[in-house]
């Protein structure tokens, strides 16, 4: 009977031992994601959601193994730098700016935590990057700066409506293109 009890105790042992790594895995913080723009959550929805799926994709999931902090701007960016100051203050693994003025407020509060980016404007001449092959510092990210192409997409418009002899188009003003024009007649 004490050499079933001594199996037992040996066993019961043996398998704490052989799960503690599991466990203590499952009691380590998840890693958490900050992530901020300068529009509204409604505003942002798609790119959030293509965001999600990305992190999916790659493995991670929203409360089963990576939170997320979630800061809007709600269109005001002088809101910026204190949603940023806060993810900095919550110690956060990484900072996800989804807008030029987002990127800026996190570039001013924190030099340690990297911060991934998504851009419109050209990052250099926004004092964003040193360069684009070599970004420096805690910065890197997307850039999708198309403003080479409006001298074709002008000529594309002409071509669609030959009788036209202007065009309009918007802009973001807060980006750091904002003061380009293209003045381009027909």
């Amino acid at each position: 009977m004490l050499d079933m009890k001594r199996r037992e105790f040996i066993s019961l042992l043996g398998g704490a031992a052989a799960a503690w790594p599991l466990v203590a895995r499952g009691q380590q913080p998840m890693p958490v994601i900050g992530l901020i723009a300068d529009q509204s959550r409604s505003a942002m929805a798609a790119y959030l959601e293509a965001f999600l799926r990305g992190l999916a994709e790659g493995g991670y999931i929203e409360e089963r193994n990576v939170t997320i902090e979630s800061r809007w701007g709600d269109g005001r960016n002088d809101r910026l730098p204190a949603l940023a100051a806060d993810l900095v203050h919550r110690r956060v693994a990484v900072i996800v700016a989804m807008s030029t003025p987002a990127t800026h407020a996190a570039k001013a509060a924190t030099a340690a935590i990297p911060i991934v980016f998504y851009s419109g404007s050209d990052p250099v001449a926004g004092g964003l990057v040193a360069s684009l092959n070599r970004p420096g510092g805690n910065l890197t990210g997307i850039v999708n700066a198309n403003v080479e192409l409006v001298p074709k997409r002008m000529e594309l418009l002409h071509e669609v409506v030959p009788r036209s002899d202007r065009a309009c188009g918007a802009r973001q003003p807060c980006q750091s293109h904002a003061g380009r024009t293209h003045d381009e007649r027909a």
